[in-house]
Order: structure tokens, then C-alpha cells, then sequence
């Protein structure tokens, strides 16, 4: 088989969020489970040559970079469209929610979530008309869509009525390395992030959808009712309409305790969650949500949201707030903090429920939905 694959979001560098994390993850297992099948990678940019995963790899670098909706057309109804002219893959995988509607390839998209549809707010203006017209287009020209939890499914089809036939579920997952820690990592991490004191722990993009701006009004609310010394760190880079979130925080009576601490290394990201007194993940809305099994892998209860996927990648192993309501995050901070046999029931609820999620099996989810198409158009 020949397999033409959309790679753009496998970045240069070690940050990879979301959707890069999931390319990464289950494409480096299939070319390396599957070496007698051809795969050709299609970059946007110059690419890390550590993203070659073997030999049946044939890396393409198509222009123009895709990074603004004007790009996006440019891209994949221009460049990507030509490429699998030229290459006539018998299946084009696209793993970031896009695909190309100018081809006769059978396709297979993954599409993480459906944010732009409930909140076209919290995204720019070209971009939401980009996703209004394209996302729907997308869905039906592809020959089977990937949802990465039955929450986005269920959206597809309530969104799009895209027949449940379709679609099919492969979650994420967390990696081997998020693992619990040594007592003295734990102890070391603390002194380098937190002055030594215990702290909750935030992990994800700073916009709107992470909804930051509630969960700073809630610790803010927690630091009042305790008084505590409890820091909260929030780990992750800027990204989009950010501006909201820094107005809350200069805004705050405990600034001080906050600690912005921006990217860290992925052992770094480990140690932190290890150490957390607890992982704080309240977004409105969310895909899937990795930091949730990233925490309970490495022995981190988790206060999370209880909208979209969020409940159902949590399992009964964290605490579920209404995240439109301060008061109900700031409880859960409170309650956590005061409650140590709670915070050590949701270690070992957590470390039961991340079992559900392997990389491993999923890979093999996919490949099959690869294999399944490629037998339809072959029919």
C-alpha cells in the first residue's frame, strides 16, 4: 500500500501539542510496524529529519507553509492536490482536521474536535469562515472521518449529521515517560518552580478555550477561603486572544502565587506533574484532553470539566466542575487542597483509568481504518 500523509504539524523541534502529538505518536508505530508499505510524508516546511521514522518513509516538502486560511486553499487544494496527482497513493491520511477536496483519493481525516462550531468567538475571523465552509466539506468528501473521543463523534454527527457509519474512534494517549517520580525530584521540583511550596498545576495553550481566565478568578477564590500557600503554576506557550487572560491576572489579589512559567522541557513537564498537589484542566470545551492522562499516569489527581470529552477521558478518577462557575472550581481547589484521602483515591483511580488509553492500540485503530478504506476502493 501506498500512503500519502498530511505531516505539517510535526513541528522542528520537541513541542508538540495536540494534534502533533497524536501524528507523532501513531504514525512513528505504523511505518515501523509496517516497513513493507510506502509511506510519503507531506511537509509544509523544512522539516527535522528525526520525523523520517524508516526507510519506507519518502519525505516531501510542498509550498507554501500553510499557517493562515488564505495558505490553507493554497496548500491543500493547490499543492497537496497536485502531489497525490503525481503520486497516486492508494489512501491520503490527514491527521489535523483538513484534507483536500480537489482529489479522487480515497481519504481518512481526523478531526480533533469542533471548538470553531460552539464558540466561533474564540477564533480569528478568517479562520472561522475557513472552518465553516471547509470542516463540513471536509467531513463528507472524506471515505471515513477519525474522532478521537465518542464526544467529537457524537458532535459530527449532531453537527454535520454525518452518517455514525463514517466515523470511527481512536483516542490518544500518554507516552511511557509520564510516570511518577522520586520523592527527591518531587522535592527538587517544588524548589524550582514553586519556591518550595505545594502547588496546582495548569498544562496547555494560553486562549480562550483553556479558560484560564475562570480558573485564575477561582484560585484567586481559593487563596481567600484557605489561606494557603499554595502556588499555581501554568505551564504553556501564548497563543491566540490571550490578551483577556493576562487582564484577569494583573487584576489579582494573589498575583504573587502565580507562576506563568511558559514551555518547559518534556522531563521538566514529568517532574511537575508528579509534584503537583493536584492538575487543574478545566477547558469549556475540549476534544480529547491529554493533560488528563499525562497527570494520571504520573500520579496527579485531576480537577477537570464536566462538558464535551472531558468526563468521559477522566473516567470516575477526578473531580468534575462546572466550568462556567467559578465558585464550583474554586470548591474543588478548596476541597482537594484540605483533603489528603481524596487526592490519594484519584492517584489510584487515575492510574486504573489511563489504562484504557495506549498508543500502541491506537496506531492499530488507525491502520485498520487505513486498511479498511483501501479494501473499499479497491472493491
Amino acid at each position: 500500500m501506498i500512503i500519502a500523509v498530511n505531516v505539517r504539524f510535526l513541528l522542528p523541534g520537541n513541542q508538540l501539542e495536540g494534534i502533533g502529538r497524536f501524528t507523532y505518536e501513531t504514525l512513528i508505530r505504523m511505518v515501523r510496524r509496517h516497513p513493507e508499505h510506502t509511506f510519503h510524508f507531506l511537509f509544509d516546511r523544512p522539516f527535522d529529519s528525526k520525523y523520517v521514522f524508516g526507510k519506507n518513509v519518502v519525505p516531501h516538502v510542498l509550498f507554501p507553509p500553510a499557517r493562515h486560511p488564505f495558505l490553507f486553499v493554497a496548500w491543500f487544494e493547490g499543492a497537496v492536490a497536485q502531489a497525490l496527482r503525481q503520486l497516486r497513493p492508494d489512501v491520503f491520511l490527514s491527521l489535523d482536521g483538513f484534507t483536500t477536496l480537489r482529489t479522487s483519493v480515497p481519504r481518512v481525516t481526523v478531526m480533533h474536535d469542533l471548538a470553531f462550531e460552539h464558540f466561533p468567538q474564540d477564533v480569528g475571523f478568517l479562520q472561522r469562515q475557513y472552518y465553516h465552509f471547509f470542516a463540513p466539506r471536509f467531513a463528507y468528501a472524506s471515505d471515513c472521518v477519525v474522532a478521537v473521543s465518542e464526544a467529537t463523534r457524537q458532535d459530527l454527527i449532531d453537527t454535520y449529521q454525518l452518517p455514525a457509519e463514517r466515523i470511527r474512534v481512536v483516542y490518544n494517549a500518554a507516552d511511557a515517560r509520564f510516570r511518577p517520580q522520586p520523592e527527591a525530584t518531587q522535592t527538587a521540583t517544588c524548589a524550582k518552580f514553586s519556591d518550595g511550596k505545594p502547588y496546582f498545576l495548569f498544562v496547555g495553550a494560553l486562549q480562550p478555550r483553556k479558560n484560564l481566565v475562570n480558573l485564575l478568578r477561582a484560585f484567586d477564590q481559593f487563596k481567600a477561603q484557605s489561606g494557603a500557600d499554595t502556588q499555581l503554576l501554568i505551564v504553556g506557550r501564548k497563543a491566540w486572544k490571550a490578551g483577556p487572560i493576562f487582564d484577569v491576572y494583573d487584576q489579582m489579589r494573589h498575583q504573587d502565587d502565580v507562576h506563568l512559567t511558559g514551555r518547559v522541557s518534556d522531563a521538566e513537564l514529568v517532574e511537575l506533574y508528579a509534584a503537583a498537589l493536584a492538575t487543574v484542566y478545566v477547558p469549556y470545551f475540549e476534544g480529547f484532553g491529554i493533560p488528563i492522562i499525562e497527570a494520571q499516569a504520573c500520579g496527579s489527581p485531576v480537577i477537570t470539566s464536566n462538558c464535551s470529552s472531558l468526563p468521559e477521558v477522566a473516567g470516575d478518577a477526578a473531580l468534575l466542575v462546572d466550568p462556567f462557575a467559578v465558585d464550583s472550581i474554586a470548591e474543588s481547589l478548596v476541597r482537594l487542597h484540605a483533603d489528603l484521602a481524596l487526592r490519594e483515591e484519584l492517584i489510584i483511580k487515575g492510574f486504573d483509568n489511563m489504562k484504557r488509553f495506549s498508543w500502541d492500540q491506537s496506531a492499530e485503530a488507525l491502520w485498520e481504518v487505513l486498511e479498511e478504506v483501501e479494501r473499499g476502493s479497491a472493491d
